[in-house]
């Protein structure tokens, strides 16, 4: 059994580079079972949701091999893929879902059983299923698992998603391209993950205009060759670092992350006081840790350009001991803070009112043994350790490493203290 031992009071210095978006590379690794052609993605992170979806991808019959921090993918004929998604594998994490689409456009049915991940709440995959539908997909819902099946072609449509889901989009952005005739998506998300999605498969012969804007159309039926493709950075990992510099104090900058990415947390720290001197791909953050950090703030997480409800845990470790109390409202997922048990084991007063979180402000942080609730939540408590009083102990960092391949390196790198430590098993 692993934990993590974090010593605050230790300013951070240096430069850091966030690896290749987690958001994007797995659904891009889905989307190369519609390739006709090898893919490479470049410096694809050692994450454990990749190992899951290489691990998928081999169940259902692809060929995906790890040269380095590259990641390749073969192409494999129709006749020797499977449509059955195995338990173990869907349930491991939330992005099993993008295998929907590639599956069933390539093999002509697929079997998913309900997708799992962190328990962030009510996650539906409705407009998923609705948007295929709309396709011409049969739907067979049965218990844990749902199917599809297609007789012909999926057909193109005009179809409207009754909110912006990320997972969605993408689903059916994949879903468009080898649909016959035209469809147009509208009430699209805009994440610049959806739009690193619509670039592969526009790399790889697809023919997609307006990703990035509410209304997508997409000109299906194209035949989708290989490519050599770099997704984008990591935003999230990137306001990690954030959090960290302004939870603990020092100056770092961090580099190769356009700051548009993610520019509503920069915002949020700028309000809280930290200095941010922005690059042209690249930013550097100051914070004294002499000078109290200002609270007072009333965030609200939802979809793109908004505040990103992954950055919401972090916001909240960031306010605890920050002068004035300060809301935090996730529009998006029902159980976004239940880091907060582990903040108020801290010393932090704090309050989960269904989804928003009440912070006091003006805590003195102590050291703690905490335990990851889920893999933002987890890398929240680890900033929230970064300004406490003496060690505190994470316990059940497995999470953690679903979204960052050795965040404990990372920060270690830019001066903190910390390292992952091996328990033996109680029995």
């Amino acid at each position: 059994m692993q934990t993590i031992t974090i010593t605050g009071g230790q300013t951070l210095r240096g430069t850091i580079r966030p690896a290749a978006a987690k958001n994007s590379v797995l659904p891009l690794l889905a989307a190369t079972l519609l390739c006709g052609e090898p893919c490479c993605l470049h410096s694809v992170p050692d994450l454990a949701d990749v190992d899951t979806s290489l691990a998928l991808l081999q169940a259902v019959g692809a060929k995906a091999v790890r040269h380095g921090p590259d990641l390749c993918t073969l192409p494999v004929s129709a006749a020797d893929l499977f449509g059955e998604i195995p338990p173990h594998l869907a349930g491991a994490m939330r992005s099993s879902v993008f295998y929907l689409a590639p599956l069933l456009c390539r093999v002509g049915m697929v079997r998913l059983p309900l997708p799992g991940g962190c328990r962030l709440g009510p996650r539906p995959v409705d407009i998923h299923l609705a948007g295929l539908a709309a396709m011409g997909a049969r739907v067979e819902l049965e218990g844990e698992a749902v199917t599809l099946r297609r007789t012909g072609p999926l057909q193109g449509t005009d179809f409207t998603l009754r909110l912006p889901s990320v997972g969605a989009t993408m689903t059916l952005l994949m879903a468009a391209c080898c649909a016959m005739g035209t469809t147009v998506l509208r009430g699209a998300a805009c994440e610049p993950e959806v739009c690193d999605l619509a670039r592969f498969l526009c790399a790889c012969g697809a023919q997609i205009t307006g990703a990035g804007t509410p209304v997508i159309v997409i000109q299906g039926r194209r035949t989708l060759g290989g490519v050599l493709y770099t997704p984008i950075p990591d935003r999230i990992a990137a306001a990690t670092y954030g959090a960290a510099v302004a939870a603990a104090g020092g100056e770092i900058t961090i580099e190769g992350c356009t700051p548009a990415y993610y520019q509503a947390f920069l915002q949020f720290l700028r309000d809280c006081g930290v200095q941010t001197v922005l690059h042209e791909n690249a930013v550097t953050l100051l914070r004294d840790p002499q000078k109290k950090l200002r609270g007072g703030q009333q965030l609200y997480a939802n979809a793109w350009p908004a505040f990103a409800t992954d950055t919401a845990p972090l916001a909240a470790a960031v306010l605890l001991e920050a002068e004035g109390a300060s809301e935090i409202y996730d529009h998006l997922f029902a159980n976004r803070f239940a880091c907060a048990e582990g903040f108020a084991a801290m010393g932090a007063s704090c309050r989960v009112k269904g989804r928003m979180l009440q912070i006091t402000g003006g805590a003195m942080l102590q050291a703690a043994e905490v335990k990851a609730p889920d893999l933002r939540g987890g890398a929240a408590l680890f900033v929230a350790a970064l300004a406490a009083r003496g060690t505190s102990v994470l316990q059940d960092p497995g999470h953690i490493r679903r979204g960052y391949a050795d965040l404990a390196a990372d920060l270690a790198q830019l001066g903190a203290r910390c390292a992952v430590q091996c328990q033996p098993v109680r029995r």
